[in-house]
């Protein structure tokens, strides 16, 4: 047998590297920081630059910096083994991610250093990368080029130009540019949590994009006195510790409304309920259940914080771009078990929601009688939202709500209650768990509600305070009784 040579083509190669991973805005930009962060910055700036349809992405750190030679073999494409001993602290890989992460958004990628005093600078520019042809660039064109921050201190500055795909061949409208920022920014917030709330290290990092400063997302809301935080679980495999720790979130009626808002995220609590797995304590993925459990009402206050040490990056099969990772067989049946046990207390948070008849000065929606041995439950007529439907001059149309209650009351399913709550009581939900559906359904209760008080806007508040299920989010309550410039109640 003999043996030549067969290198890929460079340019075809570095046009695929454009598809290596899944890339978006934020996980390019968060491939860029973890290389700031492994460099030990404590600042990072991005500047994001619409341009008139032509952007220009600029990442800066104050980080160690590289050298001439440092820098060069970065650009190197798979600069790094996947499979070599890397420091526990390290958030790369591949070597592929400062290159693959740049080209999924723009057409030329320029790296400039600052370390010791030596300005250096190269470029990767698709249009000419023959025989794997690199831009070294000179004095006056890294100054030309060159923050004054990088200038004046050690660190790296990369600069994303041609930026065809972010701009979708620059059919992209300055609208459109700066929700991509927005989200870019909440997406960073999420992924660099630990670091922005200076979990990491002992030392808060501080992120900056455009100038404004990105504040910390706890998934978990850690710091709400609602939130509880279950018992921790070292689990192993490898050899080596992974830690699982439960949360479950703070029910909707004990959040105010933004941070109902903040905390479901974009597509709200139902998807970002499940596992949240960090390698080095950087998010690499949220709200999955590894197909361990369906995404449901019951769970969707359930979070549980999955850390990882790089050296098991092969059996969660990270991905390129680290936004993605595989469930080890080997912990599907604990998991499975741990979910389902959480899954079953998150479903109390709920019923512990639901109407009670035995707190005194609160107004419940249901009555209980006790006579004789035998138990009843009927609808309590005095509830604000009943007794306006009964209080009318019509007596056809009082009795024919009469009849409807009673029709309610007596065709309640006690046995079919009964035997759920003997076999699947962890399953039975009743309460609202939607905001929004909260919001509305109090909305078309006002005006009944202000029939019974007269108009008085004092006295709706204080009506409300104490009756179900208006008393139970009294956050959401009272904030729309704000919107609608009622502030005496």
């Amino acid at each position: 047998m003999k043996y030549e040579t067969n290198p890929p083509d460079a340019a075809s190669l570095m046009m695929s590297a454009r598809s290596f991973g899944n890339y978006d805005l934020p996980a390019a930009l968060a491939d860029l920081i973890d290389n700031s962060i492994k460099a030990g910055a404590r600042e990072i700036a991005l500047t994001c630059l619409y341009r008139e349809g032509d952007p220009e992405i600029r990442v800066r750190d104050d980080g160690h910096g590289l050298s001439g030679q440092e820098l060069r073999n970065a650009m190197r494409p798979a600069s790094s083994n996947p499979l070599a001993e890397r420091s526990p602290d390290d958030l790369g890989r591949f070597g592929w991610g400062m290159k693959s992460a740049s080209f999924s958004q723009c057409a030329r990628l320029t790296v400039l250093s600052h370390r010791g005093g030596e300005l250096t600078g190269c470029v990767w520019d698709l249009a000419d990368v023959d025989a794997w042809r690199m831009g070294v660039l000179d004095d006056d064109e890294i100054s030309a080029l060159a923050s004054a921050e990088l200038i004046a201190r050690d660190g790296v500055e990369v600069i994303w130009s041609d930026c065809d795909r972010l701009s979708e061949s620059q059919t992209l409208t300055q609208s459109e540019f700066n929700a991509l920022i927005v989200h870019a920014e909440n997406r960073l917030a999420l992924v660099f949590h630990r670091y922005l709330g200076g979990e990491v290290r002992g030392k808060r990092l501080t992120i900056r994009l455009n100038g404004r400063k990105i504040e910390a997302l706890d998934p978990f809301y850690r710091d709400h006195e609602a939130t509880q935080q279950l018992e921790a679980e070292p689990l192993m495999i490898g050899g080596r510790t992974i830690d699982i720790q439960p949360f479950i979130l703070p029910h909707y009626s004990k959040l105010l409304p933004n941070q109902y808002d903040q905390l479901g995220g974009e597509e709200g609590f139902l998807r970002n309920q499940g596992f949240y797995v960090y390698r080095n304590h950087r998010l690499i993925i949220s709200g999955t259940w590894f197909r361990l459990l369906r995404h449901g009402e019951l769970s969707q206050l359930v979070r549980v914080r999955v850390d990882l040490p790089n050296a098991l990056d092969h059996v969660w099969k990270i991905t390129i771009d680290k936004s993605d990772a595989q469930l080890p067989a080997a912990l599907r049946n604990r998991l499975r078990q741990l979910v389902e046990g959480l899954r079953r207390r998150s479903s109390r948070v709920y019923r512990s929601r639901g109407g009670r008849l035995d707190r005194a000065g609160t107004t419940s929606v249901w009555s209980r009688y006790a006579r004789g041995g035998e138990i009843r439950y009927a609808i309590n007529r005095e509830h604000p939202v009943i007794e306006a439907l009964l209080d009318v001059e019509d007596d056809d149309q009082r009795t024919a709500v009469s009849t409807a209650l009673k029709i309610i009351e007596q065709a309640f399913p006690v046995a079919a209650f009964s035997q759920d709550a003997v076999r699947e009581w962890d399953g039975i939900q009743q309460t609202l768990t939607d905001p929004v559906a909260f919001r509305a359904d109090l909305i078309a209760a006002l005006p009944l509600l202000l029939m019974q008080v007269d108009g008085d806007f004092t006295a709706l508040g204080k009506l409300l305070r104490i009756t179900e299920p208006w008393c139970e989010a009294w956050g959401a309550t009272e904030t729309v009784l704000r919107e609608k410039g009622w502030v005496d109640a």
